[in-house]
């Protein structure tokens, strides 16, 4: 007798079923029922209901329809990411269009053999392209013709990881020989301040002079302009920075609180331009710009930024209005640059100052850094060669501190 509770009851598999227990079934089996004869089937609601469709339980008469809904919102998501997709990458190919691909790194040939690694050359000019009188005056940005450089930054990448190198502007080195374009005379090697050779010849002096004095090979080039900073940190929303004390400088135009704070894109350039608020010069403002930079290359990678076409678009643009780079940099160049300064702001490479003997030092160019002969030499080596880099940077002043201060 058939058990009325069993739900098995009615439902026999049809013949030839491979999982019924009788194996293989003729279609002639008798003990098949007749599909005349038999009962009423069940309603195709009920029919739903009361199937099992799998080992966990009976299949829903809505079953059906939350995969169509699943399935309509994956497609939904899939064009969402694929209109991204393509709103990024139109962004990045407009962006490839756009660099202003000036500076020939080999104009004065004599280069150094190419080393271990990859070497960028990363400066800050007082450019006023794109600014205002108006702009002008509330940057503090001063006049003059021309445009000389306010930071200068090597940035190594190799299997060793990342190194940032400051070169402050008032370091003393050999200007090599040159032809004066203004006299068209032949000029002898000479001494001066760094930033000089960038005010004599431009981009290609600058780098045939930190090629000379420190014996590394530079691949590439990048130059951003007051006008382009401002842009790039206004474009993310500014930058958060936390300060250890008040900063005032009239010259500059800085004029900050102590603590943390988002600083716009007159702030920052205020904040990374002044040095005559710290100990140490010129060499205080590089090491505030190596922080600065790497601050900002962190935060300018947030997500929200990188992937929002939205975000991504101005802040390309704005980056892009003064940026000038070497004949041979591509966009991919460039971000790999970009992500080598950003994992240096997540602690993923060293920040260095060239190591220095003596801070303002007389010349006849006036007061200047003088690099210590020994330790630059090691350091260069270390980044020519891509070994790992022990040199801190440290002055001597704070080694001779650090080494007299007692043993615990």
């Amino acid at each position: 007798m058939t058990d009325p509770l069993d739900p098995r009851a009615g439902h026999a598999p049809p013949a030839g079923d491979p999982g019924s227990p009788e194996g293989l079934g003729s279609p002639e089996d008798p003990a098949a029922p007749d599909p005349i004869e038999s009962p009423a089937r069940p309603d195709p609601i009920g029919r739903f209901t009361d199937r099992p469709s799998s080992r966990y339980g009976p299949r829903r008469a809505h079953a059906r329809q939350p995969k169509k809904k699943r399935r309509r919102l994956r497609r939904a998501v899939l064009a969402l990411l694929a209109l991204v997709l393509v709103a990024v990458g139109g962004a990045y190919g407009w962006a490839e269009t756009r660099l202003q691909r000036e500076v020939d790194l080999g104009a004065y040939g004599d280069r150094p053999p190419p080393g271990e690694g990859t070497n960028y050359l990363i400066v800050g000019s007082d450019s006023r392209d794109g600014l205002s009188e108006g702009d002008v005056q509330d940057l503090h940005a001063g006049g003059g013709g021309g445009r000389r450089t306010d930071s200068m930054m090597l940035l190594h990448t190799g299997a060793h990881g990342t190194s940032m190198v400051s070169l402050p502007r008032d370091s003393w080195v050999t200007v090599p020989g040159r032809l004066d374009t203004l006299t068209g005379k032949t000029k002898r090697p000479e001494g001066d301040k760094l930033n000089a050779a960038f005010a004599y010849g431009g981009p290609e002096l600058l780098v045939h002079t930190v090629e000379k004095n420190t014996g590394l090979r530079i691949d590439h080039y990048a130059e951003i302009g007051f006008a382009g900073f401002v842009n790039i940190v206004d474009a993310i929303g500014g930058v958060r920075m936390c300060l250890d004390r008040d900063i005032k400088d009239k010259k500059s135009g800085a004029d900050l609180r102590k603590g943390c704070q988002t600083l716009d894109g007159r702030q920052a350039l205020a904040f990374v331009r002044q040095r005559h608020q710290e100990r140490e010069g010129d060499l205080g403002r590089s090491k505030n710009q190596q922080k600065f930079l790497s601050t900002l290359a962190h935060q300018a990678a947030r997500p929200g930024t990188l992937f929002d076409p939205t975000e991504i678009g101005p802040a390309l643009r704005a980056g892009l209005d003064t940026l000038i780079v070497d004949k041979d940099m591509s966009l991919r160049d460039l971000a790999t640059m970009f992500r080598a300064v950003q994992g240096v702001a997540g602690g993923r490479g060293k920040q260095i100052n060239v190591p220095v003997s003596g801070i303002g030092v007389p010349t006849p160019k006036g007061n200047v850094l003088k690099w210590d002969a020994k330790r630059s030499a090691r350091l260069f080596a270390d980044l020519r060669h891509d070994r790992p880099v022990t040199e801190t940077g440290e002055t001597s002043r704070e080694r001779r501190r650090a080494a007299a201060r007692p043993q615990r």
